[in-house]
């Protein structure tokens, strides 16, 4: 890994801080290794703790603060082996956030600490600086208490969207706004257009991340906190400037283009991939999401008729709200959802099946009988995952079973129940982002050969 020299120099070390030595250690400190301290947020750690006594219980905790001045963590339970060392990647946690060899749980089991707000959600949103993690072991098994306790050793980590190399680029040409991300290099490379979901705004992390893995990718904002210009953009034209945006970058490869939606993303995605006549995508990844919407209408209409099926949304036993009613049944009327039969490129469809917020499983079951009757089935890949929920989002992003969610129609503050189960939702992340890059790189890149290795 080479670090970049703009900053801190971590070189092959880890950056370790020494609090204390156990009584038991005369002259013997533990040594906390974290590799490695700086990468992609992609990219795997491994964490191991060296001379503690045999048999030592110990609890390995992580602590980040978000940009929004939250704290969240995660810890593991574990025993020193004969040697006096715990290796994360084989040892088993025996409880904590997480259970089991779990390398990656001190990330993805991340959870605000005791106290904090409620409906949190933990999201990136400048993705020019990393997500700081301190890494730690303490003494014993612990489950509170840690700030007021001081750790054998400390490992600071930063984990980055960005690559070195990576240039951000303001959008805002022909009334579209975005960002694009464009990797290091002299390119050529295959473009990907990124969309989000009802939540709006612009949200750039997972652009940045495709950006450092070879795509030029652009995170389109087409949902704003300006009622006026959301309702006015069209399902087709407004997404027809964004492609072409990215399409005539001189950067990227004109006839190797995708779409990449979540949510309310894909629904965009399968209406232009079926109806445009202005862009053809090469191929189109989409999310947790679903072809029932209104053909051919502006973003208002959408919203308009989730307002009028608004009386099918349920609430859990806490209050929570769950949407996946609302378009259920599946209809039939093709001016009511894509014609599946149109789609020309090959299409990835991501499915949790406890997705609580919309109805993705029986979506995904009717795309693929309309498909079928079509005669274009074999365009189809469908990732099914059970206990996994709805927002499936870059690994080891802690899951969210629900957070605070501003309903786009009305500006209501709501508690969204999202579903899913953090182990599951994990491993469905981590499986989901690496089969969505392969199907990127095998329908964009011309050849394997072609495709750049991101590193730090």
């Amino acid at each position: 890994m080479s670090i970049p020299p703009s900053l801190p120099v971590f070189g092959c070390f880890c950056l370790v801080f020494f609090y204390r030595c156990l009584s038991t250690m005369v002259g013997t400190f533990p040594l906390l290794s974290v590799q490695p301290t700086w990468g992609l947020v992609d990219e795997k750690i491994q964490v191991v703790v060296r001379n503690l006594p045999p048999a030592l219980s110990v609890t390995l905790h992580s602590l980040h603060r978000s940009e929004d001045k939250d704290l969240w963590e995660a810890f593991g339970h574990y025993t020193s082996d004969g040697q006096g060392t715990v290796t994360v990647a084989k040892d088993a946690s025996l409880g904590g956030t997480y259970e089991g060899a779990e390398p990656m749980g001190l990330l993805w089991s991340m959870q605000p600490v005791p106290g904090s707000r409620t409906g949190l959600r933990l999201r990136k949103m400048d993705v020019l600086t990393p997500m700081v993690v301190h890494i730690s072991v303490y003494s014993g098994h612990m489950t509170e208490g840690f700030s007021k306790q001081s750790p054998l050793a400390t490992v600071v980590t930063e984990r980055w969207y960005m690559a070195p190399g990576v240039c951000r680029i303001d959008i805002r040409e022909h009334g579209v706004r975005g960002t694009l991300f464009l990797p290091p290099g002299p390119g050529p490379f295959p473009g990907v257009l990124d969309m989000w979901g009802g939540g709006g705004g612009l949200v750039e992390y997972r652009s940045c991340l495709l950006a450092s893995q070879g795509f030029v990718s652009m995170a389109l904002e087409y949902l704003s906190h300006d009622k006026n210009r959301t309702s006015d953009i069209d399902v087709k034209t407004y997404f027809e400037k964004a492609f072409r945006i990215v399409q005539e970058h001189p950067l990227v490869m004109k006839d190797r283009v995708a779409l990449f939606g979540l949510s309310l993303g894909t629904s965009v995605a399968l209406n232009l991939a079926a109806y445009s006549k202005v862009i053809s995508p090469r191929c189109c990844v989409c999310i947790s999401g679903s072809h029932v919407n209104p053909v051919n209408k502006a973003i208002g209409e959408v919203f308009r008729k989730m307002k009028e099926d608004g009386y099918k949304t349920q609430f859990d036993e806490e209050g929570r709200v769950v949407w996946r009613d609302i378009i259920l049944p599946i209809p039939t009327d093709l001016g009511e959802k894509v014609d599946m039969g149109r789609i020309k490129c090959p299409l990835m469809l991501v499915v949790g099946e406890d997705d609580q917020n919309w109805a993705t499983v029986e979506s995904a079951k009717d795309i693929a009988q309309m498909m079928r009757a079509a005669g274009n089935e074999h365009l189809l890949t469908i990732l099914q995952y059970p206990d996994a929920g709805h927002l499936i989002e870059p690994p080891y992003t802690p899951h969210f079973r629900a957070s605070n969610f501003i309903v786009q129609q009305t500006r209501q503050k709501v508690i969204m129940l999202w579903g899913g189960y953090p182990k599951p939702h994990a491993d469905a992340q981590e499986d989901c982002w690496e089969k969505s890059l392969s199907f990127l790189r095998q329908h964009l890149y011309p050849s394997p050969d072609s495709v750049p290795k991101a590193k730090l």
